[in-house]
Formats: structure tokens, C-alpha cells, sequence
């Protein structure tokens, strides 16, 4: 299964933004207040949204200022989360990829949650 969120703009830089998202501890500031939010380690956290189930995601790969890759801790959902980053004008834009290999049934459970989830950090991202 493959989703995308919109593209979203930001002020701030490229190189700015993929420091801001390899910190894992900053996801934080792009999910809503409700949403919990646990720092496993350096490069792994815990969250949970309301309707989803708690997710841990670590920091798999990088490409500096232009790429961030997230991945999935454990093996029930086994998926994961590209932040491809370019250079906009004075700031950068965005765009987040979903990438999850999951049966029909486990895939039709997960969409409608799973976009709000790129929406939700899309939102976060342009508001930095």
C-alpha cells in the first residue's frame, strides 16, 4: 500500500527541515496535543493517535537535506515513512510517502487512518 500527503510548503530551509525531522524528538511537535508521544531512544519513538494503534518508528536512513526515512519497530505493521524534502523559494516544501506491504483486509482497516496520520504531520511540517 502506498499513500502520499499533499505537498506542503515551509519557510524553512531545506537544510533546516531535515535537521528539524532527523530529531526524532521533534515529531512531537507535528502530531496534535492529544496524541501520546514516547522517546524510546535517540532515534526511536512510541506514538499513538486516537483510532490507531501505538507505533514505534526509528530512524532507518537519511539523504542530508533532501530525504528523511522513518521505519516501523516490530512486525505487525511493517511499513515505512519518506519525508522528501526540495528547496522553495526563501523556504522548502515537503511531501510524505507511506509505504507498507499489508494484505487487502489489513489495508482496507488502515487507509482512512493512515492518511489522517500524513495529513496530520503534513499540517505540522507547513506550520514549522
Amino acid at each position: 500500500m502506498n499513500l502520499e500527503s499533499r505537498v506542503v510548503k515551509t519557510q524553512k530551509s531545506p537544510e533546516e527541515l531535515y535537521n528539524f525531522l532527523t530529531q526524532v524528538e521533534n515529531f512531537k511537535k507535528l502530531l496534535p496535543e492529544d496524541a501520546k508521544f514516547e522517546l524510546l531512544g535517540e532515534d526511536k519513538f512510541l506514538f499513538g493517535l486516537k483510532g490507531m494503534p501505538e507505533i514505534k518508528l526509528t530512524l532507518k536512513d537519511s539523504t542530508p537535506h533532501s530525504q528523511v526515512v522513518l521505519g516501523s519497530l516490530g512486525d505487525k505493521l511493517s511499513f515505512t515513512l519518506t519525508c522528501n524534502i526540495s528547496q522553495e523559494g526563501d523556504g522548502s516544501q515537503a511531501q510524505l510517502l507511506f509505504n507498507g506491504d499489508f494484505n487487502a483486509m489489513m489495508a482496507m482497516m488502515i487507509k482512512g487512518p493512515i492518511n489522517k496520520f500524513l495529513e496530520q504531520l503534513a499540517k505540522g511540517i507547513e506550520q514549522l
